[in-house]
This record gives structure tokens, sequence and C-alpha cells, in this order.
């Protein structure tokens, strides 16, 4: 391939489109609300940038603090929880025969064809008190009490059913979080494990090693880069979320991206909403620098 120098011309004509639609339609947005974190509301829609840090300062309050850690640790959750189960359903595919991966990539990629509203909505009809999932524990409780009953002991299931409060709650949260953005995590992996060299699960084998060490000490290794991957692309929307948190979590599971949501809507406290936006634009900058600077320092020692 030609160095780009030697046609200038064709390589900004190849860049130009691009480069102008981020510009439009990222950097440009993303510059205006930066400014107005800067600014002082002068009226009901008007704001001022007068280059205060007055909201920069009310978003370190304690109270919004806590949010964010609170907001750090359900997308930490998730993300692991997303991690663990991935981890199988990417090596399951990844070693399947021709014939049923293209079924199984398929049912991957499913969710991605359905709205986040949607699949959100559709778990608050497996969580909620008379959802699917305690219709199919009152079902399992009717049984155990059935079969306790001819042998005296059916108090011990109790008198009666009592639903799980399973919505409302982190848990709640939790389980949405890694439910949506659980394909995020099986892709990258599947990409990475895809192209390993089986001849080294082999190797491992042959030389003694058990399944389970073989696992431990040569296919997560080789699958590190999916593992660093798919950690990112979960974590930092899991870190914003709103949505689901609003829907599955109720009003004692908020997190900062709720109340981002909020400045900007309900309060129409927009210089607010701005400083808080960025202040988590810049949590998620230092997890992206911290991995850069890792991976840079691991190439350096390796």
């Amino acid at each position: 391939m030609d160095d780009w120098r030697s046609r200038p011309v064709l390589f900004l004509a190849f860049l130009a489109p691009g480069a102008l639609w981020l510009a439009l339609f990222f950097l440009a947005p993303l510059a205006m609300v930066w400014l107005l974190a800067f600014g002082e509301k002068a009226g009901p829609v008007a704001i001022d940038i007068t280059w205060t840090l007055a909201n920069y300062q009310a978003a370190l309050d304690p109270l919004y603090l806590k949010l964010f850690w609170k907001s750090f640790w359900i997308a930490a959750l998730a993300t692991a929880a997303c991690l663990v189960v991935a981890f199988p359903a990417a090596l399951l595919v990844s070693f399947a025969s021709p014939r049923s991966k293209p079924l199984l990539l398929l049912l991957l990629v499913l969710p991605f064809w359905t709205n986040l509203l949607i699949r959100t909505y559709s778990l608050i009809a497996v969580l909620r008190g008379n959802g699917y999932l305690n219709d199919g524990l009152g079902l399992l409780w009717q049984v155990l009490r059935f079969l306790l009953t001819p042998v005296g002991l059916a108090g011990l299931a109790g008198d009666r059913f009592q639903p799980l409060e399973l919505l409302y709650n982190d848990a709640a949260v939790v389980l949405g979080v890694t439910y949506v953005y659980l394909p995020f995590m099986v892709l990258p992996l599947y990409a990475t494990l895809e192209r390993l060299d089986r001849s080294l699960l082999e190797a491992s084998l042959d030389l003694g090693a058990s399944q389970w060490r073989t696992f431990w000490s040569v296919t997560v290794p080789l699958a590190w880069p999916g593992i660093v991957s798919g950690v990112i692309l979960v974590f930092i929307p899991a870190l914003g979320t709103f949505l689901i948190s609003d829907l599955l979590g109720g009003p004692d599971a908020l997190l900062v991206g709720n109340v981002i949501e909020r400045q900007f809507k309900a309060a129409n406290n927009l210089p607010l909403g701005a400083a808080l936006s960025f202040l988590l634009l810049y949590a998620t900058f230092a997890v992206l620098a911290a991995r850069a600077w890792h991976g840079a320092r691991a190439a350096r020692l390796g």
C-alpha cells in the first residue's frame, strides 16, 4: 500500500466524510455540553457562560460522590457477572461444529435486533410480583407441598407462597445491566477464542495438565485481549446507564445517570447536569488511561 504522503488528496477524500461526521455530530455537541458546565442560569431557558466552577463544586457534593461510587460498583458487579456468563458461552460457540456455529452466532446477535426499552420491559414481566419467575417458584412450592403432605411434612413448605421482591432494588439493576449488555462481552470473547491456537490446549493436556489447569493457565491468558475489550465495552455504558435503573431500580436505586437525566429534563439545570456528565466522562477516561498504561507497561516488560 502506498504511503498517504504520496497521495494526500486521495487520503483526504477518504478521510473527510468520516471526520466531518464526527466533528458535526460528536465533537460539536460534546463541546457544547462542556461549555454548559461553566455556565449559569440566566432565565428559564437562557444560560450565560461565565466560566464559573460552581457547577463542578456542586457536582463534587458528597451526595453526588456517593452516587458515583454506587454507580461504579453496580457497573463493576454487572461487568463481572457478564464475564462469568459470557466466557462459557463464547467457548461453546468457538468450539462448536461448523454446522451449528452459524445458528449459535445468530442467537448471540439476536438481542441487538430488539430495542433496549422492550428488553427491559420484558425483564419487568419476568421479575415482578406476579411475573413469570414468581409464578414458576409458586408452582414449585405447590409441587413441594404436594409431595410433603403424605408424610406429614407439609408445614415445612409454609401455608402459602410469598412472592419474592425481585424488582425495585439494586440486585434488579445489576441483573438488568447484565442482561442488556451481555452480548457486548460475548462477541469480543468469541472473536478472540476463535483465533486461539488449539494446539496449545492439546499440548497442555498432553503434558499432564488437567482441564481446569489448562483453562486457567492457557485459555484465559490467550483470551486476555478479548476479556479486556469486553470489560471496557460493558463497564463504560453500564457506568452511565439510567434507563435500566429507572425502570428496574425504582426511587431507592438511583445512579448518577438518573441524576444527570433529571438535571437536563425535570430540574432544567443544564449546567449542573453538564458538570456531572463530564465528571463521569473524566472517570471513564481515567479507566481507559489506566488500561492503556497497563498495556504499555506489560509490553515493555514482556
